[in-house]
Order: C-alpha cells, then structure tokens, then sequence
C-alpha cells in the first residue's frame, strides 16, 4: 500500500479513498511541535500585516491547521469517485517547487503542513482551501452561501504562480 503523496501512481485513476489513506498516513507523522513551527512561520510571515488583520489571520490559520490534522486523522467517511490526477499532479508541482525553495526551517514545516491540508479539503473535501472566515486585505471574508464558498480575491490571484487560487473551487465573490 502506498505510504506517501510521492508513491501515488498517477498512470491509473487514484480513489478519494486511496488518496484520504495516503494523507491518514502523512499527516500521522505530524506532531503538535510540527504545528507550533508552522504556526510560528505564519506569525513571521504576516509581521507586516496591519495588527488587527494579523491577529486574526495567525488565529484563523493555525486553528484551521490544527482542526484539519484532526480532521484528516478521525475522519471515516467514504468518499466516492476518482481525483483529477493532471490536477493533483500540477497542484503537486506548485506545493513542491514551494518545498524546494524554502528558506527556513519554520517555513518547510508550514508548507508540509499545507499540502496535506490543502490536497485534503481540494481533492476529498472539495471545499475550499482558506477557512470560511479568513479575512483579506480591505476587510473582505470567504464565505460560504448557497453552497458555494466565494472568495473575494480569487480573481485577483489566478496567474500568481505560487498561488494554489487555480485550484480551489471557491469562486470570485462578484460582490467585491
């Protein structure tokens, strides 16, 4: 059985299952102190944020990080149907040319973090890779109404290339 996102074999169809198996097992590997490292890379990368918006982005991204992990771990769900596997090999690309070019330690541990996560709410929860909550420069949220999660710079971030937007199945909130 496949242990690692890494081993997945992208020449035949791979199961929600299949994959859900393969994160089960990553993020088992993942620890409290993981988490802690990550969360004080996020708290490094937005020092330049405006306080207010800072606090609640750190907030809101380590909570959602820990909540997921535990999520991933107890979740029993069966999920059917098949991954796009060109989608979840682009969306690999992207989250590892990440890897490859982090500068500290803090960071590798978020960006480890983050593509389980992010595979995980992408490719088996189909929902959207921010927290419904996360708040945005100029005071905007992702929201969820009417079963669509509506982000309100997606748009705005579709050809950034280190940016996962193309991936994520939140659509532009037209209201911003």
């Amino acid at each position: 059985m496949v242990e690692t996102i890494e081993e997945l074999d992208f020449s035949s169809k791979i199961s929600k299952m299949e994959l859900l198996h393969v994160l089960k097992k990553e993020a088992s590997t993942i620890h409290m102190h993981d988490i802690m490292l990550a969360s004080s890379y996020i708290q490094e990368d937005a020092k330049y944020m405006q306080a207010g918006y800072r606090e609640e982005f750190v907030e809101t991204f380590t909570k959602a990080f820990i909540t997921r992990f535990k999520d991933i771990r107890e979740d029993k769900k069966e999920y059917k149907g098949f991954i796009d596997n060109s989608n979840l090999q682009e969306f690999l690309k992207v989250l590892n040319k990440q890897i490859e070019e982090s500068k500290i330690r803090q960071e590798l541990y978020f960006l480890r973090l983050a593509k389980i996560v992010s595979i995980y709410t992408t490719f088996i929860l189909e929902a959207s890779i921010h927290p419904v909550g996360t708040s945005f420069p100029g005071g905007f949220k992702l929201k969820y109404e009417n079963g669509e999660y509506l982000c309100p710079v997606k748009d705005k971030q579709l050809d950034t290339p280190g940016a996962l937007c193309r991936f994520c199945v939140s659509k532009q909130d037209k209201s911003v």
